[in-house]
């Protein structure tokens, strides 16, 4: 469920980092009653792309994270052999 969430986190990171334009208009229809009125400064586009950008990489971060606590590390076996663990003989 964790992955999921930080999946969907991500996908949404993305699209504010790449169109914010669009997200900034729908959020501010969310937000306000009178949102024809409402105009956004010329600095807040450049801090949705920020904000898109750290959200992806936390997402990245905390996906890497919880795919190495599975215990899904590379297996360290050489190309010609058995395990390092199995050789301890």
């Amino acid at each position: 469920m964790r992955a999921h969430l930080l999946l969907a986190a991500g996908i949404l990171g993305l699209i504010e980092a790449v169109a914010p334009g669009p997200l900034v208009r729908v959020l501010t229809r969310v937000a306000y009653r009178n949102a024809e009125d409402a105009e956004p400064k010329s600095w807040v586009l450049t801090a949705a792309r920020v904000e898109g950008a750290v959200i992806v990489a936390g997402a990245l971060v905390g996906l890497f994270r919880l795919a190495r606590a599975d215990g899904s590390e590379p297996d360290r076996r050489s190309d010609d052999g058995p395990s390092i663990e199995s050789r301890s003989e």
